[in-house]
């Protein structure tokens, strides 16, 4: 027998269960021990009732699992299991720590396979049915967070490119287009806002980017914001992808 288990990065995908890949899925269905994200959907989780489940999520303002802890728990579970799964919600290769995690398994000696998962700007594309690039449009995208390490304060700066995809949105969103304004985009500039993607709860709010600047109100799960003129509505999208709290907005601008 081997000292060591096999362990999985698995993406989980925006959030709807039957988003996650076959493989994924398939994968799931085997372990013997899961380590979740605090995105990864009840409903997800059904398709590992035989696993034992250890929850180390991260949440903005929410107490959270140390990476570093995560980090010894894959290797403490490989040393037990023959399967381990360390799930996330989107994909294990964006903004998803899957470096620190592969670095700590490597160091142990432990066997990892990464299978990848529907990043949640891919899927906020298909739900609200807005491309991210569009002919003699939109030519460049940009996925980026506010997030960044301490050493780096310089990875906060906002990419310069056709649309911009900020994850982790919400308050940050905010700061986002305040230094976008600031740089001279204009504030019609077209904004797509998605809230808990996929899910049954799933909102979507069309906005510009000076709307955006004034805030967002309250929200109660991840939010996804996409920026530019690929964003803008066309003429069938203008009516049903606006909701009361957007329409306020407008109005407020």
């Amino acid at each position: 027998m081997p000292a060591f288990g096999k362990v999985y990065l698995i993406g989980a995908g925006p959030g709807a269960q039957d988003l996650i890949t076959l493989r994924g899925a398939r994968l799931l269905a085997q372990a013997d021990v899961v380590l979740h994200d605090a995105l990864v959907t009840a409903e997800m989780l059904e398709l590992c009732p035989q696993a034992v489940k250890i929850a180390v999520g991260k949440r903005c303002g929410q107490l959270s699992t140390a990476q570093a802890f995560i980090n010894k728990q894959l290797v403490d579970q490989a040393g037990k299991c023959a399967l381990v799964v360390r799930l996330k919600g989107g994909d294990p290769m964006l903004f998803g720590r899957a470096d620190e995690e592969l670095r700590a398994l490597e160091a142990a000696g432990i066997e990892v396979e990464v299978v990848p998962g529907i990043t949640t700007a891919l899927a906020a594309a298909a739900a609200t049915q807005q491309p991210l690039t569009q002919r003699g449009v939109a030519r460049s995208v940009a996925f980026f967070t506010s997030s960044t390490a301490p050493a780096h304060p310089e990875q906060t700066a906002v990419p310069d490119t056709d649309t911009l995809v900020q994850y982790m949105g919400g308050r940050e969103a905010i700061v986002t287009a305040r230094r976008l304004l600031e740089q001279g985009r204009p504030a019609a500039t077209p904004v797509v806002v998605i809230e808990n993607c996929s899910r049954a709860d799933q909102r979507v709010l069309r906005l510009t980017l000076g709307t955006l600047a004034q805030g967002l109100g309250e929200t109660h799960g991840p939010v996804l914001v996409m920026l530019g003129e690929a964003m803008r509505a066309r003429p069938q999208q203008a009516l049903g992808g606006t909701s009361e709290r957007a329409e306020e907005l407008q109005r407020q601008a």
